[in-house]
């Protein structure tokens, strides 16, 4: 994350082949930059994470379950469109006890994986019905 002396944050992912190379730069609010941070910063205890919330603008981190009836294993985020749709982001993946950060849109998912939103809680409802399939189209 990258904080500007303007005050504006940007969520900055670079070329693994070319570190200097810039692949994304996702602008955050505030309040994103925030909860981006904590869930970053904290320490690996999922109840942590299920609960973490930032009270002043109503964002919630969620955990939701990647199952294997899912449309999206051995799918890309990016085929999800959830930022999109929902407004909520993904902001790590949950995997095998392992914390994979930052998840770019190439990133695929499988059974099993659980995914780490931020967002309302309208945004996060979207989020997991479209990995559950109850909203495949998009």
């Amino acid at each position: 994350m990258v904080s500007h002396r303007s005050g504006r944050r940007d969520l900055v992912l670079y070329d693994r082949d070319d570190p200097d190379a810039c692949d994304a730069d996702i602008p955050l609010t505030d309040d994103e930059a925030e909860a981006l941070a904590d869930i970053l910063g904290a320490s690996l205890m999922l109840s942590q994470l299920a609960g973490l919330r930032d009270q002043a603008a109503g964002l919630l981190t969620e955990q939701v379950p990647i199952s294997a009836g899912s449309p999206f294993v051995g799918r890309t985020l990016g085929d999800t469109k959830t930022r999109t749709r929902t407004g909520a982001s993904i902001v790590a993946v949950l995997r095998n006890r392992e914390v994979l950060a930052s998840p770019g849109p190439e990133f695929r998912f499988a059974a099993g994986d659980v995914v780490v939103v931020v967002g309302t809680r309208s945004g996060l409802d979207g989020v997991g019905g479209i990995l559950a399939n109850d909203d495949p189209a998009g």
